[in-house]
This record gives C-alpha cells, sequence and structure tokens, in this order.
C-alpha cells in the first residue's frame, strides 16, 4: 500500500488535490466530533442533523464547503444560522492535510498519511477545548493508542536525527514509548510544580458580598465557577470567613468555612458535602484552588511523543510557551487581559506540534548540527 513507486507512477499534485478534497470530507466528520463528543453522543448515530429543527441532512446538501456557502450558512430545512465553524474546520482540515502531503508526500506516503491522523486529531482536541476547556480521552488516549500502533507499522515517524535514516521496527516502538514518557512525564512535572507554586486563586471584593454553592458551581460576584474547575483533586479546598453563613435548617452568624470534595467544616463541625443541599455566605475575601495545567493537557502531550518522539515533545512544550507569551503580550497591549484566563493551553500545544511537523524537526536538525 505504501510502496513509493506505485504512488509515484501516478503525479505527485494529483494526490495533493486528493489529500485536500479527502480533508474536507475528514472535516466535515470532525465537525460532528467537535460538537458530540464533549456532550457525550455518539458521532455514528443519528446521522448527520442540523442542530435546531432536527432535520436529517441528506447526502446532496452535505458537500464539504459547498453546501454551507450555496446555502449562505443557513439550515435548508428551518433557515436557522448554521456557525461558521463548520466551513472553517473543513478547509482548515483540507489544508492540513494538503500541506502533510506537500511536506513528506515525495519522501514517504505513509509518514503524510500517519501525520494526515494526527492533525486530524489536533483539529478536534483543539475546538473542543476552546469551547469546554477539555480535550476527551478519546482524543489523548486513544492517540496514544494510536501513536503507538502507527509507529510499529510506520518506523519512518521516528527517524535518526542526523543522518534521518528510517528505523527498525523495534527502535521506532521504543522511540514512541520514550516519546509518551516524557511528553507525559515533563507536563505532569509542570503541572504539579505550578500547583505547589501557583495552587491557590484568592478573591477579595470591595465590601462583604454574597456567594452561593449551588449544586453544580460556585457563584461568586460577577462570575460562575464550575465545581470541576475547583475539586480537581480530592486534596482541593475553598476557604473563607463567612460573615453571615445560611443553610437548609441552620445559620451561624459567623463561621470558618473550609469545603472540599467530601466534606464542608464549619468550624469543628463536620458535615458531609453530599448532604448539603444549600450553602450560601456573606464574606470579602475567598481562596479557591487552582491549576497551571489540567491532566488533559499531559495525556494529550504524551499522544503527540507516542507519534513524534521525545524531540517534539520538547520543542512543543517550549514552542507552546512562546506562542503563550505572545498572546498574552498582544492581549495586554490591546488592553483585554482578562481573556488570558479563558483561553486553554491545548491549542498552544497543538500548534507547536504543528509546527514541528511543518519544519520544527529540521530547524531544530540544523541547531543541533
Amino acid at each position: 500500500m505504501f510502496d513509493s513507486k506505485i504512488w509515484a507512477a501516478v503525479p505527485f499534485h494529483f494526490w495533493s488535490a486528493v489529500l485536500f478534497l479527502f480533508g474536507t470530507m475528514v472535516g466535515s466528520f470532525l465537525n460532528v466530533c467537535i460538537h458530540r463528543m464533549p456532550r457525550g453522543l455518539s458521532i455514528v448515530s443519528p446521522p448527520s442533523h442540523c442542530p435546531h429543527c432536527g432535520y436529517s441532512i441528506p447526502w446532496y446538501l452535505n458537500v464539504p464547503l459547498v453546501t454551507w456557502l450555496w446555502l449562505r450558512g443557513k439550515c435548508a430545512n428551518c433557515s436557522a444560522k448554521i456557525s461558521a465553524r463548520y466551513f472553517l474546520v473543513e478547509l482548515l482540515t483540507g489544508l492540513l492535510f494538503l500541506g502533510a502531503w506537500l511536506a513528506v508526500g515525495q519522501r514517504s506516503a505513509a509518514v503524510a498519511l500517519v501525520y494526515c491522523v494526527l492533525l486530524a486529531g489536533f483539529v478536534v482536541a483543539t475546538f473542543i477545548d476552546f469551547e469546554h476547556f477539555i480535550i476527551p480521552d478519546e482524543i489523548t488516549l486513544g492517540g496514544i493508542v494510536v501513536g503507538f500502533i502507527c509507529s510499529a507499522i510506520v518506523p519512518a515517524l521516528h527517524p535518526d536525527w542526523l543522518s534521518w535514516a528510517t528505523p527498525g521496527h523495534a527502535e521506532a516502538l521504543k522511540r514512541s514509548a520514550l516519546g509518551m514518557a516524557a511528553g507525559g512525564g515533563i507536563v505532569y512535572a509542570i503541572l504539579r510544580l505550578g500547583k505547589l507554586l501557583f495552587g491557590r486563586q484568592t478573591f477579595e471584593f470591595e465590601q462583604s458580598s454574597r456567594i452561593i454553592f449551588t449544586e453544580t458551581a460556585l457563584l461568586l460576584p460577577g462570575q460562575e465557577v464550575p465545581y470541576a474547575e475547583i475539586f480537581y483533586r480530592s486534596g482541593d479546598r475553598v476557604e473563607f470567613e463567612a460573615e453571615r453563613l445560611e443553610m437548609v435548617d441552620r445559620c451561624y452568624p459567623t463561621a470558618l468555612v473550609c469545603v472540599s470534595p467530601a466534606e464542608l467544616r464549619l468550624g469543628d463541625e463536620v458535615f458531609k458535602t453530599e448532604d448539603v443541599h444549600h450553602l450560601e455566605a456573606m464574606t470579602n475575601r475567598i481562596t479557591l484552588p487552582r491549576e497551571a495545567m489540567g491532566l488533559g493537557d499531559v495525556k494529550f502531550m504524551a499522544a503527540i511523543g507516542a507519534f513524534l518522539g521525545w524531540q517534539a515533545t520538547l520543542f512543543s512544550l517550549m514552542f507552546s510557551a512562546v506562542i503563550g507569551s505572545i498572546v498574552g503580550v498582544s492581549l495586554i497591549l490591546l488592553r483585554k487581559q482578562e481573556w488570558s484566563s479563558r483561553l486553554p493551553y491545548g491549542p498552544y500545544i497543538a500548534l507547536a506540534a504543528v509546527a514541528w511537523i511543518f519544519g520544527g524537526k529540521q530547524l531544530t536538525a540544523w541547531w543541533l548540527r
């Protein structure tokens, strides 16, 4: 299947066109994944349909790029607006597949196709992370498994650094495993260090303000913080001194409060959080736990290492920090620095890994020489 003579029998740019068109079709499927995965829905059933009216989209209205432009971004049945993201994902995926072919297709069609698989995963992870601040395990853990298998089938994914010689299958698997360990291990170490140094965030209010613990989130003045962002580990704590505290069946004029995933402490009294159905308090200061990075980023970097090796994980880690710094400084100059706290780190990692695929490897090898 990957015999270079067979692929060379057809003009190179015929395959360029094929990869672009195939990429747009894959992008159409990625849109389904982006919408359904974070919601826990099947990506297979039901077939493509309008999210507004449920209209089942026939094949002739599901042509990548063309249909969205023809219908002017609207549903053919109810005329509801369809997000431009659908068109963007299809176009982006097509361009990425084309870029992978142009970058390495002449050297190895197999490597180009594996890169397409990896780039498709980056697209899904990036758009989901931007919208939901998560990277699904289907992408991260699944990527680790697929990357390891692809390394066994296509050892050219892990060439020697200076000679670019293709290693044997056993050596390629070894390099893939090392990439997993390096990527996941280094980012996990950063996560733990970040938790140690920056693991607490204090909110101070100009005057006593009401905070409410609902069943799903903590309501602070002007914002809502989901518990998933607060109680990342069993040892995480929310601490504050309440001037007045109210529960369903009791009230306290003052109290030292400590809330964890398992229990609520009010001074010397301890309650199971599952038994506390309502809690609100007045306070002018509250301390919340926070994370420098999430475990999703750890697994994401391990998946990148499985596909590309440990050198790619180091490059991605460093270059993603550069990208993040540029974005942060730009937001400060635009006086939008509050946006920086709303941007996930996964897309920076994905962009850095894309840079590695399209030139970072050659740049690093040149520098090492």
